[in-house]
């Protein structure tokens, strides 16, 4: 793939910040968003704009079809059996929250096993502190290697018959380690426990089939993967989404409503209260197409490549430390400058044009863990070139001058 010319379909990264030409290595927090996916965005807004479902005029028909096609198309790019384990929300923290707060208390009782580990995202961390705390379950740590990977036998260590819920980012966003999942899975399955995956930094950057890894449910964002902010995914299979209560009442969800009972829609929709993210699930579309045009395959062996060079320019400044495997398959190194507070290097880099993120990353457990208050991280994507790094490496070695 042809990395320049991609990133001449990103119209935000064509411009100059502080006098140099933008380098943007912050998508692991929100990439940018392809002329494909704000055209189609605009096009919606000029041509289909009506709420969904409840509406026959043709632009409620239009808005219904494009909502809904979105889904099927999502529902094909994960590998879900069908369209109706896909819930649309906010993003993998609502989704996340969703199982924590109609699954869990159903399927916990005091005494019971919840089996995280500590490079989790607060997203995929907290509700599962809270939920213990609610039904009296313990949350147990899976051990991390000394490069914060996860080891198959420690995870046989650490579930147990008790375990009912075990949940894990695939991939780190601190780290770049890509957990086990499948394997997990079989592990939990094996105890009678679900295996929940956060897929926030998996699914832009490979290929992810959920009916291949057998995960019970998996949450990502469209925002990470050059889809607008404020659409995300819970894919959850089919028999267990059955048997969960919705969470959100109002409109859309209802099926007949009296005075003192309810009734819920059938799935999806019975989680999916109010007027839905319609035009966030256009852009999810259109950031699929988009996507796959390239392919995941293509877009995973560009990441690997960048990554090990990324470590290389890295690893040879003096000062500098790498977090997380040598080798590693996303497009993600985390770092400290030594003696350089990560707030003070990401300003000194900002002021070069080039955009990293600084700070806890939502993972204060694990940074902890690292023995660090904060690290820096630069995250790449598909439209990331080796003269970035380039220029974040040179910026690197000059940031550690001026703070000598």
């Amino acid at each position: 793939m042809n990395a320049e010319l991609i990133k001449a379909q990103f119209p935000i990264l064509n411009q100059e910040i502080n006098g140099h030409p933008l380098v943007y290595l912050d998508s692991a927090a929100t990439s940018q968003k392809p002329l494909a996916v704000l055209e189609a965005l605009q096009r919606y807004y000029e041509w289909e704009n009506a709420n969904v479902h409840r509406g026959v005029h043709t632009l409620g028909s239009r808005a219904t079809d494009a909502y809904e096609g979105a889904r099927e198309k999502v529902a094909r790019f994960i590998g879900a059996n069908r369209t109706e384990e896909i819930i649309f929300t906010r993003g993998t923290t609502t989704a996340l929250n969703l199982v924590a707060s109609s699954y869990g208390p159903s399927a916990l009782s005091a005494g019971d096993e919840i089996v995280i580990t500590q490079m989790e995202h607060h997203s995929n961390f907290i509700p599962w502190q809270q939920l213990a705390k609610r039904t009296g379950a313990t949350l147990k740590f899976i051990p991390m290697q000394p490069d914060g990977s996860i080891a198959l036998e420690d995870v046989e260590k650490t579930v147990t018959d008790k375990t009912k819920i075990v949940s894990t980012a695939y991939v780190s966003n601190v780290l770049g380690v890509v957990n086990p999942v499948k394997e997990m899975a079989e592990i939990a399955h094996r105890h009678g426990a679900v295996m929940v995956v956060d897929g926030a930094q998996s699914t832009p950057h490979m290929k992810v089939n959920v009916r291949d890894l057998d995960c019970d449910f998996y949450a990502f964002s469209g925002h990470k993967m050059c889809a607008p902010t404020g659409i995300g995914v819970l894919y959850g299979k089919k028999q267990l989404l059955e048997s969960m209560e919705p969470i959100e009442f109002g409109g859309e969800m209802i099926d007949d409503v009296g005075l003192y009972e309810s009734t819920w829609k059938e799935l999806p929709w019975k989680f999916e209260g109010g007027t839905p993210i319609i035009a966030g699930a256009v852009g999810l579309a259109a950031a699929i197409d988009f996507l796959e045009e390239i392919g995941l395959d293509e877009i995973h062996r560009h990441e690997t490549k960048l990554a090990a060079y990324a470590m290389g320019k890295l690893s040879e400044i003096e000062g500098v430390t790498v977090y997380g495997p040598r080798e590693r398959e996303v497009g993600l190194v985390t770092f400290n400058l030594l003696d350089v507070h990560p707030h003070d290097v990401a300003t000194v880099l900002d002021a070069q044009g080039i955009a990293i993120r600084a700070g806890h990353h939502c993972c204060q457990p694990l940074m902890r863990w690292l023995q660090a208050s904060s690290t820096a991280r630069a995250s790449l994507y598909l439209y990331n070139t080796e003269q970035d790094i380039d220029r974040l490496a040179e910026a690197l070695i000059q940031t550690k001058e001026y703070f000598a």
